[in-house]
């Protein structure tokens, strides 16, 4: 009788560890189908970086970029008269900020008073003309030239 049993129990036992060997086969065969399919991913992901890199290639082509700059921007060649010497530059602002103060915010907030330095490309505003007694309208200011006018001459 406890051969019977101890038979019973081996034959169980070898069950089991078919059904556990066989769960282990299936698992892996289930991870590498998921490592193959991710290494397809990888190969279409690297095919399309390298598409990318050439068509970037294709866009950034100095040639291309000139032909187009050429086609759509009114661009002029640089003349010689474009450039000046250094000593023509406008003198530098004054610093707003004392260096024996003890606030340096409330420093440039009572210097920002003064008077703005005028620079050689923008022109003095000229002062508006008085309206005539009588009219509720508010002067305009004078207008700035236009910046592409300016660099085109």
């Amino acid at each position: 009788m406890i051969l019977r049993i101890l038979n019973l129990v081996v034959i169980a036992a070898l069950i089991l560890a078919a059904a556990y060997v066989y769960r282990i086969k299936f698992d892996s065969t289930v991870q590498a189908e998921r490592l193959a399919k991710i290494r397809s991913q990888v190969r279409h992901e690297r095919d399309t970086i390298a598409a990318l890199r050439a068509q970037w290639s294709e866009l950034d082509n100095p040639a291309r970029i000139e032909a187009l700059a050429k086609r759509f921007l009114p661009l002029k060649p640089i003349a010689p008269t474009q450039f000046d010497k250094l000593d023509n530059l406008p003198d530098r602002a004054p610093d707003p900020v004392t260096p024996d103060g003890k606030d340096p915010i409330r420093a440039m907030i009572e210097n920002a008073d003064g008077p703005q330095a005028v620079t050689g490309s923008i022109p003095a505003a000229a002062p508006a003309a008085p309206a005539p007694e009588g009219t509720n309208q508010t002067p305009t200011p004078a207008s700035p030239p236009d910046a592409a006018t300016s660099e085109s001459r």
